[in-house]
């Protein structure tokens, strides 16, 4: 599927009207709910198979971000074969307590899966976490890469944004074509 169709179908599907209240505290009349697409087990799918070619050659393990980037980097998993660790916010408190369930990350290369990127906090804690753990992390995937700014705290990290559409593409799904 091209990127204007896929951006037109997640953009029907997830771009809602009405009174939302943004977890900013702002309030606006758009709302973008990312877990209809990901709910979706043909829209998934897509979206899932658009992010494989962007997938760098190096990467041992897909890193599937709570809550999102969970079903993506399983879905992404299945696709190509390469295994997956899912990376939580904060380490469990419990049991293992660890931040990455599965696989060792230790010495290894690990490309970040996330939904939507819209300040990049979440991806930049999560690298810096699997570091820490002795992990090769360079590298996010993200479905939508909402990001406004080109300076920003991922860029404080060096990871780079690989995205399958940006607000942009998303926006631009909503206009008659030319």
């Amino acid at each position: 599927m091209d990127s204007r169709t896929l951006a037109a179908e997640v953009d029907a599907a997830c771009r809602l009207s009405g009174e939302f209240q943004l977890r900013s505290g702002e309030r606006s009349s758009e709302y973008f709910d990312k877990y209809l697409f990901e709910s979706n087990p043909t829209l998934l799918r897509h979206v899932c198979q658009a992010m494989v070619p962007l997938i760098p050659t190096d990467t041992d393990l897909l890193g599937g971000l709570e809550l999102g980037g969970v079903p993506l980097a399983t879905v992404v998993s299945q696709i190509t074969g390469l295994p997956t660790v899912f990376v939580r916010k904060q380490a469990k408190t419990y049991g293992t307590c660890r931040l990455a369930e599965g696989a060792d990350v230790a010495g290894r290369t690990v490309t970040l899966i996330e939904d939507v990127i819209t300040t990049g906090g979440a991806v930049r804690n999560a690298a810096l976490a699997l570091r820490s753990d002795n992990a090769n992390v360079s590298n996010v995937i993200c479905a939508i890469d909402r990001r406004t700014e080109t300076g920003d705290v991922l860029n404080d990290v060096s990871v780079a944004v690989l995205a399958v559409l940006t607000k942009s593409d998303l926006d631009g799904a909503q206009r008659p074509p030319l």
